[in-house]
């Protein structure tokens, strides 16, 4: 009994040592589980969105597992449900950080949030990334954070030359309220003197709410041509559900957060037609490239799927994909610190159609974007 009670504990040595080793880079190699930490909305009005992002990146760790890990290691995606509040999300990363040992983090969501994490300095003094997030304002390049899409600024420069080409010049501006909006009102505002348009007035909601009423009641009253929000997918919905309802005939343009699956489940196809909105990743619903191939292959196996395929798994595949290259990258002993270093020399990495670009300083990893618009028959066109 004795010597058995040994063995036990010194397997449960091992081990510990192994994963010490993950994530330090230091001591004893063995095979082990690879923890990748997601604090983000299981939970309120974003849940839909954070529970396919992760479910996008399960999708690829499960099928990196089945075939044998990542040099023997496998990949374990932890979640925890922060349900959209900031206080949250910063706790909860402290709390996963100090008792699971993520090597990585991924998929969070809302200015706020990703914001109020950064200025914690929690990423800097854990010397952990943080691979792919989504927010409704434009992020600061900081360390340690890396986006897997376009950048906000570009987002919008898109919708507002797509309004310039059809002559629309006269714009409303819909938005999150916050310190974080600054920087999304300035882009919008530099965006439109390139092409001669003015935004003509602004409304905002308050952050991580659907209060969109007074935004609503401003629209009306101002009448521009056409609408850019730049906000969640659940104030999305809410703004124009309301300002259809009440009459309002403007074009309206969503940056991708927005979410088209989000909408067109909670609008009718006549409040849904014609909205315009930015898409950051290919489509996960035509295969145009290697990458989508290797998406829809991979979801077409699984026959219970935890959520519907949709924009937002795309991104939590491709977010996947970039976390597994740097992990790739270091060999047979990966670490926090070796996961920067390998996502800092990320250069042109394509995924099958879809470039991923890094270097110090720089940590917005793409430029696509492309439009989807609602027909009158509430398809989606590219």
């Amino acid at each position: 009994m004795r010597n058995r009670c040994l063995s036990s504990a010194f397997a449960k040595a091992l081990m510990a040592l192994a994963v010490g080793a993950l994530v330090t880079g230091t001591g004893p190699l063995l095979a082990a589980e690879i923890i990748v930490g997601q604090v983000g909305p299981m939970s309120g009005p974003e849940a839909g969105q954070g529970r396919a992002y992760a479910a996008g990146m399960q999708l690829h760790f499960n099928a990196m597992n089945k075939a044998g890990g990542i040099h023997g290691h496998k990949l374990t995606l932890l979640r925890k449900d922060d349900g959209g509040r900031p206080d949250d999300t910063v706790a909860l990363t402290k709390q996963m950080i100090a008792e699971d040992k993520p090597l990585v983090l991924a998929g969070y969501f809302g200015g706020k949030n990703v914001a109020d994490l950064v200025s914690a300095g929690i990423l800097a003094k854990e010397k952990i990334a943080l691979v792919g997030y989504r927010t409704s304002e434009i992020q600061p390049d900081a360390p340690y954070l890396y986006g897997v899409r376009a950048g906000l600024r570009d987002e919008i420069s898109k919708l507002i030359e797509h309004l310039a080409t059809i002559g629309i010049k006269r714009l409303g501006l819909f938005h999150e309220a916050g310190p974080g909006s600054t920087a999304a009102i300035a882009a919008a505002e530099d965006a439109t003197r390139k092409v001669r348009a003015t935004i003509e007035g602004r409304a905002s909601y308050a952050a991580n709410t659907v209060n969109v009423t007074d935004a609503v009641d401003t629209f009306i009253n101002m009448q521009p041509q056409a609408i850019i929000m730049i906000s969640s997918g659940s104030a999305a919905a809410g703004f124009i559900e309301k300002y259809r309802i009440a009459g309002g005939a403007a074009q309206l343009l969503a940056h991708s957060g927005a979410d088209i699956e989000q909408l067109s489940k909670r609008l009718s196809p006549e409040q849904m037609q014609g909205v315009a909105i930015a898409q950051v990743t290919p489509s996960p619903y035509k295969v145009s490239n290697q990458l989508v191939k290797e998406f829809t292959d991979t979801a077409a196996k699984i026959h219970n799927l935890e959520v519907p395929v949709s924009y937002a798994m795309m991104e939590g595949y491709i977010a996947a994909r970039v976390i597994s290259e740097a992990i790739r990258r270091q060999g047979s002993r990966p670490s926090r610190e070796g996961t920067v270093l390998a996502l800092d020399s990320m250069s042109n990495f394509d995924l099958g159609g879809y470039l991923i670009s890094f270097k110090p300083g720089q940590h917005t990893g793409s430029g696509f974007v492309e439009l989807s618009i609602v027909t009158s028959a509430g398809k989606i066109r590219q």
